[in-house]
């Protein structure tokens, strides 16, 4: 909880910001602010551009999201709305910029702004005070907006007559209304937390609060706007509650479904893969890509145990997967580039190494030749591509010639491509390779236990589902080296007293 001290720092800095960024023209009349103002008023995104400046262009589900709710709102409609999009795409701003649209233009009177908490709630009201106390430009378009005597942290009312009022999760909704006007706008923000949402029976207490507690502190009579703001942190939760109820559930992740960047004027694809790398996938799909995970049901062993030394091993599989086809790409717009490392002993299947992460396609082909590295001579390296037909293109544009460029500067290895008609993933996955698993017959190397590229790999297998939740790109490119392994295993016989495999007498 924050002292009153760094509440009225928080505010004092904010403000100054303000007073700088915020300046007008002082040599326009006021017949001419009263022309510009009405031409802004015409186009909310216009009217936010100007009286905000924000630091970076809108993106279109940004101005998208503004003209709906105006849309709706002058209308006369009941108008619900949650906006589940993902960190850094700025929810919390926007609504907070549409909603001063909608008071300074006189269109909503009294809003409650709730969350977890009455801090959180009265936190985020402090941008809004700020803004209506010193923001120049609201100031010379509307006039003098703070309201003394009516100005309190978490409680304020403008001059004109608009009230704004935090509100924690289960607060009593008593005191909500505004003179006779009851509240016209309700503005959920971060309402789940991590720890609510693991006890069914506190998202349930916090749901039953929205809908008969706070919700009915309406006016029949008048249109209310509801704007909640969440991230879907788990499979059932208050967000996705309300997404079932609202008249638009916008879901934006922070890359699309092509894998590119959704606001590419503020988080480019640089910045985004450099802030990803240090979180586990289950955390990127929640907080990136609303998309809460579970540990999957299908591979529940998931052994780390002892390799035995290469030298003791015929030969090893470097199987290489590349990025998914257009007709294979996954649906929450997160794929990696892939490498493994896989041997067979006495009966079981090892993956010694792996490099998986999204990398760029030299990295991607120069992984062939950490690998060889990484063997030295120690045994034979078999090396091995996925590539069906989608894929063949952009493997002999890009990688043929990278592959040709590396080994003129460190030798030539010889790759096989892997042009298999496979089946479909989640069968082809489970079917060959979860049985492995439940025996203890696929094993992950210990000494590479604190390889990020090796946990991120059995993370993947551990969120695992058949419907594809999250990332398998680790799990896919074990199956094919898996396989390869057995294609050459049928072609050789096994001797068990050595794990040597010797060619098959063909007379």
């Amino acid at each position: 909880m924050a002292t009153d001290k760094q509440i009225l720092q928080k505010w004092d800095d904010f403000r100054k910001n303000l007073l700088s960024d915020t300046g007008v023209d002082h040599n326009m009349t006021a017949a001419d602010i009263m022309k510009h103002r009405e031409e802004l008023e015409a186009d909310p995104v216009k009217w936010i551009e100007f009286m905000f400046r924000p630091k970076y262009p809108f993106a279109k589900f940004h101005k998208a999201f503004f003209r709906r709710v105006v849309k709706a709102v002058l209308a006369g409609k009941n108008w619900f709305e949650v906006l589940s999009w993902a960190r850094e795409l700025a929810k919390t701003t926007c609504v907070m910029y549409i909603m001063m649209y909608l008071v300074l233009t006189g269109r909503k009177k009294n809003i409650i702004l709730t969350s977890a908490n009455w801090d959180s709630a009265a936190d985020y009201l402090e941008q809004y005070r700020a803004h209506f106390d010193a923001n120049q430009r609201i100031i010379a378009y509307y006039g003098e907006q703070k309201n003394l005597g009516n100005w309190e942290y978490g409680d304020f009312t403008t001059r004109g007559g608009a009230r704004f009022l935090a509100k924690g999760k289960g607060q009593t909704p008593r005191g909500t209304k505004s003179g006779d006007l009851r509240p016209d706008a309700i503005l959920p923000d971060d309402f789940d937390t991590d720890e609510s949402v693991r006890n069914p029976d506190t998202i349930n207490a916090d749901w039953d609060w929205f809908e008969k507690a706070l919700y009915p502190t309406r006016s029949i009579s008048e249109p209310l706007l509801v704007l909640w703001n969440g991230n879907l942190i788990a499979q059932d939760c208050c967000v996705a509650r309300a997404g079932k109820m609202a008249d638009h559930h916008d879901i934006v992740n922070i890359r699309d479904k092509e894998g590119k960047s959704t606001w590419p004027e503020k988080n480019t694809e640089e910045k985004i893969t450099d802030a990803l790398k240090y979180m586990s996938t289950k955390a990127i799909q929640q907080e990136y890509y609303n998309n809460p995970l579970v540990e999957g049901d299908v591979f529940k062993n998931l052994v780390w145990g002892k390799c035995p030394p290469l030298h003791k091993l015929q030969f090893v599989v470097s199987y290489s997967d590349p990025s998914p086809s257009n007709k294979d790409k996954q649906k929450k717009g997160v794929s990696f580039k892939g490498n493994g490392l896989i041997g067979y002993y006495e009966g079981k299947f090892y993956i010694y190494t792996c490099f998986l992460e999204q990398a760029k396609s030299y990295d991607f082909v120069e992984w062939n030749w950490l690998m060889r590295d990484y063997v030295r001579d120690r045994t034979q390296i078999l090396y091995y591509i996925e590539n069906n037909t989608l894929q063949n293109p952009f493997y002999e544009q890009v990688y043929v010639p990278i592959f040709e460029q590396i080994g003129r500067e460190r030798g030539i290895i010889s790759i096989t491509p892997d042009t298999r008609s496979k089946p479909e993933k989640p069968v082809r996955i489970e079917g060959n390779l979860e049985g492995l698993d439940r025996r203890g017959l696929l094993v992950f190397n210990e000494a590479e236990k604190e390889n990020p590229h090796m946990k991120r790999m059995h993370e993947q297998f551990q969120l695992f589902t058949p419907q594809l939740k999250a990332p398998v790109d680790g799990p896919d490119l074990v199956e094919g080296g898996v396989w390869i392994l057995n294609q050459k295993l049928q072609q050789f016989s096994f001797n068990p007293s050595y794990g040597r495999i010797q060619h098959k007498n063909m007379y």
